[in-house]
């Protein structure tokens, strides 16, 4: 049974020793966030604690002062589904762009009406009958300023993975997942998109065009695609695709567009942390 008349904390017997209240004074604890993440680097260089747990800490901590408007993918980089496009469509973009969740608008991109999960998509072939409408899940609308430790909160409550961020006008600013929150903790996150290097770097495609991975070597890609590929300044050699397709373009490539070179067109898949992960690889004629 619990103490009908608990002892006041300010009365309770204060526990710490002598040494260690003179230890607190001289040494008092950090008073601010930085001081804290200074602190978290002490710990690791004593080997009190790992590398690895204090970037976490230190990934927790700088959250607390982030909002969805930081982390979230900007409206103009969504990809998103009309309604009223044929479903021919529909199932093109989804197998092209092989997210896992689409929003979906009717007619307006910001009248979104709601989510549709890719594997429901599997449905239809049991049930013709079904109208993709039917298909579609609630969708989660969430302010720009909109703190990540709640946000993280409301995905774990409700299980809904995906929200559409709005600005305060009430029109749609961009999306955010629950993987773009928890990468802020724990770092990147491995994806579909996200292939062990010993499972190879390009992969044949069902429309005969191919998915080449951002990091696969220039020779690789010569020798693949039967191809002799330079960039515009010979002074600047590169090692990888997706560094001399960057430098092609003359800034950091965004997912939906689209560069030739050398008789191939590469259209962005997929980017992380301001590199591309996944190109998709098209040999057409020279425009």
């Amino acid at each position: 049974m619990s103490d009908p008349h608990p002892t006041p904390a300010a009365h309770r017997k204060d526990k710490r020793t002598l040494l260690r209240k003179i230890a607190e004074f001289l040494h008092p604890g950090p008073d601010s966030i930085d001081e804290l993440i200074a602190t978290l680097g002490e710990a690791e260089e004593n080997n009190i604690i790992g590398t690895e747990s204090r970037v976490m800490l230190e990934g927790v901590l700088r959250m607390a002062d982030m909002a969805a408007g930081d982390v979230m993918v900007p409206a103009t980089r969504m990809d998103m589904l009309n309604i009223l496009e044929p479903m021919d469509a529909l199932i093109h973009k989804v197998i092209d762009t092989a997210h896992s969740r689409f929003p979906v608008f009717e007619g307006d991109r910001e009248n979104v009406i709601g989510i549709l999960m890719a594997k429901d998509l599997l449905k239809l072939q049991r049930a013709p009958e079904l109208n993709v409408r039917a298909l579609l899940r609630p969708a989660v609308f969430v302010p720009e300023t909109k703190g990540l430790n709640d946000l993280l909160s409301d995905f774990r409550g409700n299980r809904n993975h995906l929200a559409i961020v709005i600005d305060e006008f009430g029109r749609v600013a961009g999306l955010i997942t629950i993987e773009d929150v928890l990468e802020q903790i724990v770092g990147e996150i491995e994806d579909e998109f996200d292939i062990c290097e010993d499972d190879g770097d390009i992969f044949t495609l069902a429309d005969g065009s191919f998915r080449v991975s951002g990091d696969t070597p220039i020779t690789r890609i010569n020798d693949a695609f039967d191809v002799t590929l330079l960039g515009s300044d010979p002074e600047n050699q590169f090692d990888t695709i997706g560094g001399l397709i960057a430098h092609e373009m003359g800034h950091v490539p965004k997912r939906g567009e689209s560069h030739f070179l050398g008789g191939l067109n590469f259209l962005v898949l997929h980017t992380k942390g301001g590199a591309v992960r996944w190109f998709k690889v098209s040999p057409i004629a020279s425009p």
